[in-house]
């Protein structure tokens, strides 16, 4: 062998050490793929909600904190005022400006009446000078007490501070993992996957219409419902983004809380809360605006909009749009607002074209997780 070609032998060696071996067939059915694709969804939204949570904590431990400080604030104010007034008293008593004491006045006086109001003056200004003492001491109470509350605030805001950094961490590990398994799957399990999804949907979509479990025909909204349910629509095609609450992306619970701010009601920030707090309401009475739940954690949810039918952001990489309802295994539904009335009549917003183009799907519980409800956030 020549020079040259040997030399061309141990540059093709190295080239092949350095790719590495050849890459092998994966035999991965479909479905466990599906199963192990959708447990990182599962873990990287239970992340994302538990960040939502402790966002929602931390922006409470701030207005708190700010609270406590400008009522500190107000607090030395008026110890300082009450401060001087003793100040000014003791200086008055000292350089005799006040002359001679009201009980030695009342003693040297020949005068009855004028014995008694000397009386009446000398209790009055005793009373003074220990409603300034006790005030005083009450200021210096109050002062220290907001004192170590603030302390105490800043605190727990700091240690909220800490966790939400690890949690928006975890949060961007999960979603890597699921970048690294699309990124190695070939387009031919791409299709396969969606197929499957598409499939899975459609079936759980039926069995719960054939189960009668859903309303008989679509009633109306409230009008908070109705205007939910409009802010809704609008947001159709926007992307999900976890931890947004709009305007331009939203993850699933920032779009239903939004929505239901924009109808002029506050509801919790995160799915969890959201199912933990708000009124529940069975399937068969839903109502378009009302908030369906699913997993067992509750970790998604979406918007109601009639005719088994909802509005969601379903997960990272999808678009808020419309899914048939079954598209998540249900845990239930809650309403908002149990005391509105349902509008007599409601023309439904129009829907944008694509409005039901891609995922469907959000985070199933996937291999390994509990079924149990746990919900935390």
């Amino acid at each position: 062998m020549t020079k040259r070609l040997l030399r061309l032998a141990c540059l093709a060696a190295v080239l092949v050490a350095a790719a590495g071996p050849p890459p092998v067939a994966r035999a991965e059915p479909v479905g466990e793929l599906l199963t192990r694709l959708q447990g990182l969804y599962q873990r990287a939204e239970e992340a994302s909600e538990a960040y939502n949570a402790t966002e929602v904590a931390l922006k409470a431990g701030q207005d708190e904190e700010r609270r406590l400080t400008a009522e500190l604030g107000r607090a030395r104010t008026a110890l300082g005022a009450e401060k001087a007034t003793a100040g000014r008293l003791a200086r008055e008593q000292y350089q005799g400006t006040l002359g001679l004491s009201p009980y030695l006045r009342m003693l040297l006086s020949g005068d009855p009446q004028q014995a008694v109001d000397q009386r009446r003056i000398a209790a009055r200004q005793g009373a003074r000078q220990a409603g300034v003492v006790a005030r005083l001491e009450r200021g210096e109470q109050r002062a220290d007490a907001l004192a170590a509350a603030a302390r105490k605030a800043l605190d727990t805001q700091q240690g909220l501070v800490a966790e939400r950094r690890k949690q928006h961490e975890e949060v961007t590990g999960r979603l890597k993992d699921v970048e690294r398994l699309l990124a190695a799957l070939t387009p031919e399990e791409l299709s396969g996957l969606d197929r499957r999804e598409a499939a899975v949907t459609a079936g759980a979509q039926r069995e719960l219409v054939d189960s009668g479990r859903l309303p008989a025909r679509t009633g109306t909204p409230t009008a908070a419902g109705g205007a939910a349910l409009r802010y809704a629509t609008a947001q159709i095609g926007k992307p999900y983004v976890w931890g947004a609450e709009g305007p331009g992306s939203f993850d699933c619970s920032g779009l239903t809380s939004k929505a239901w701010e924009h109808a002029g009601r506050s509801i919790p920030r995160t799915s969890q809360e959201q199912w933990a707090q708000l009124p529940r309401v069975p399937l068969d009475r839903l109502r378009p605006g009302d908030l369906v739940v699913y997993f067992p954690k509750a970790t998604h949810v979406a918007l109601y909009i009639g005719d088994g039918k909802v509005i969601q952001a379903p997960r990272p990489g999808a678009t808020v749009k419309v899914s048939p309802i079954a598209a998540n295994p249900l845990l239930g539904a809650v309403r908002p607002d149990p005391e509105g009335v349902p509008l007599a009549e409601f023309t439904p917003p129009p829907l944008p074209e694509g409005a039901t183009a891609g995922d469907d799907t959000g985070y199933s519980a996937g291999t390994g997780d509990s079924d149990e409800d746990t919900s935390a956030r």
